[in-house]
């Protein structure tokens, strides 16, 4: 008879996480087990909280509770592991761990496995199947495990059949069965008939291997490549932007100087024009002496001569003179500050310069439970949103949105830039944007400009983006992560797919003059196809 080790199956106690056996062992909703700390460690570690066998998401995290009983046939099993463990191995790793099924205290090593008794011997117990008539007759093989696998798990008997047209092993009665009218041929047929094919497998395989290690080696010449051309493009655009530096430090350095000179000039001008000033004074204070002196001297006929002369005006007229130099650049002031915005418009043409620009304009955003749906569930940190169960009964809010799955972040801006993102990974159905404050919640208002929204949405394999009307795009694929930026004072929102980093669909030009919330709405649940989560998602300043 097959051993207690065909029962107590090795993995059926194994932790699809861990790939050991269950150290107390807890079970899903969906009835699937695993390690506590695996599984533990395996949501902490994740966005969502879902089985890692069947991807079932589960909200609220459920709590879970040691199962008493798969956690005692685990410690059965290691026992069970730990006796035939106990003496050492010197056999192959394949059939290492294989004992013998008739040894009942100490286990001895198997040596041959009998297809015909599904029983693996040692030595001393294969002696009959060597002596006896009836037993020379059965199948004989180096040791396998699990020998009950070679039984028909549906008519219990020996799969010595082969069928052809599905490709698996069976057993005579499944030809009355599933496999009636079947090319179905003896085990041993096929075995031939495989082993006939080896040469071509072998050659084939041997194909495939050049193949990859040609495509190996060609992997590794293009990395050689790129890693030259990174290289050069490096060099290249280093030496473009030192040019460049170069050129407007220069260029910094001649207005500088132009400056200078002209306030140089403007400066000895107007030394120029005061030492005259003094000089004029001068002989202004010498004629005013001078007519002190006649006025005393009562000579009237020196008076009278002198008098026209020291009264008579100065030649030059200083009324229109001024000392003025344009020393304003303000124009060319101007232009710089548009070559160094046309600098940053080229650069953000590549990807990761604009997404991270954009990123430093990050806003930590919640969802508002006063505006959401009563079909929409939130979960504690606020952070992801779900199809409730069931309707949820909420108290009523005039911010609450009445109609559709819809909610927004509590967070409203009325001037700057921001910035975040949004896990739509596992949705069929979505739709994401901005709104103004006074958007229509209780009516089934239209998303459009026009009412105040601006949105993109994903809906049964296509992309819309809610303009005046809602107008259908294409995109090459479909994001698993949207980010949305808004430059409130320039009236631009924008969508980006933020694994590829490519820009989808952009809003511009707009005047907004009232606070704008972001906007998330959950769309329709058919048959849980949508049941994955909107999740806003941390935003990472490096890459």
């Amino acid at each position: 008879m097959a051993s207690a080790s065909c029962v107590l199956s090795e993995d059926r106690f194994l932790c699809s996480i861990c790939l050991d056996v269950f150290t107390q062992p807890v079970s899903t909703p969906c009835g699937h087990s695993f390690c506590s700390a695996c599984i533990h460690k395996y949501w902490d570690s994740s966005d969502t909280c879902q089985c890692p066998f069947c991807k079932e998401i589960f909200s609220p995290r459920p709590e879970l509770k040691v199962n008493t009983f798969i956690s005692e046939l685990a410690a059965e099993f290691k026992k069970l592991v730990q006796v035939k463990t106990s003496t050492p191995d010197t056999q192959r790793p394949e059939t290492a761990d294989v004992l013998c099924d008739i040894c009942t205290e100490k286990k001895g090593k198997a040596v041959k496995s009998c297809l015909t008794c599904l029983v693996s011997y040692c030595e001393p117990h294969l002696e009959p199947h060597q002596r006896v008539a009836g037993l020379k007759s059965h199948t004989l093989l180096d040791p396998v495990r699990n020998l009950d696998d070679r039984m028909c798990k549906t008519h219990s008997k020996m799969t010595d059949l082969y069928c052809r047209t599905d490709q698996a092993c069976i057993c005579v009665l499944c030809l009355k069965t599933n496999h009636k009218g079947h090319n179905v041929v003896p085990l041993e047929e096929e075995y031939e008939a495989v082993l006939a094919k080896k040469e071509e497998a072998m050659a084939n395989i041997q194909k495939m291997k050049q193949s990859r290690s040609k495509k190996m080696a060609d992997i590794e010449n293009s990395i050689a490549m790129s890693e030259k051309e990174a290289e050069k493009e490096k060099e290249a655009s280093v030496q473009v932007f030192t040019d460049l530096i170069s050129s407007i430090q220069k260029s910094q350095a001649e207005l500088v100087e132009v400056i200078e000179e002209r306030y140089r000039a403007t400066k000895q001008k107007a030394e120029d024009f005061i030492t005259e000033l003094r000089q004029e004074v001068v002989e202004l204070e010498s004629r005013s002496s001078q007519l002190e002196q006649l006025w005393k001297s009562e000579d009237h006929h020196l008076l009278l001569q002198s008098f026209p002369t020291l009264c008579s005006p100065l030649h030059k007229n200083w009324a229109d003179i001024s000392v003025h130099s344009d020393l304003s650049f303000e124009a060319e002031r101007g232009d710089v500050n548009l070559l160094k915005q046309r600098v940053g418009e080229i650069m953000e043409r590549i990807p990761e310069i604009k997404m991270k620009r954009m990123r430093e304009h990050a806003v930590d955003l919640t969802f508002d439970p006063d505006t959401a749906h009563q079909s929409i569930f939130i979960s504690t940190d606020g952070k992801q949103v779900t199809f409730a169960k069931a309707q949820l009964t909420l108290p009523d809010n005039p911010k609450r949105f009445a109609v559709c799955s819809e909610v927004l972040a509590k967070e409203g801006f009325t001037t700057g830039k921001f910035y975040y993102e949004v896990q739509v990974k596992g949705k069929t159905d979505w739709i994401l944007g901005v709104v103004n404050e006074s958007f229509d919640r209780k009516q089934d208002t239209s998303l459009s400009v026009n009412n105040g929204a601006w949105a993109i949405g994903f809906d049964d394999h296509k992309f819309t983006v809610y303009t005046k009307k809602s107008t259908e795009i294409t995109l090459k694929e479909k994001p698993q992560k949207m980010g949305v930026f808004v430059d409130y004072n320039k009236g631009v929102v924008s969508f980006y797919n933020v694994d590829s980093k490519s820009h989808i669909y952009s809003f511009t030009w707009f005047n907004f003059k009232e606070k704008v919330y972001p906007y998330f709405c959950l769309q329709g649940s058919t048959n849980r196809t949508n049941s994955a989560p909107l999740v806003i998602t941390p935003v990472p300043q490096t890459y």
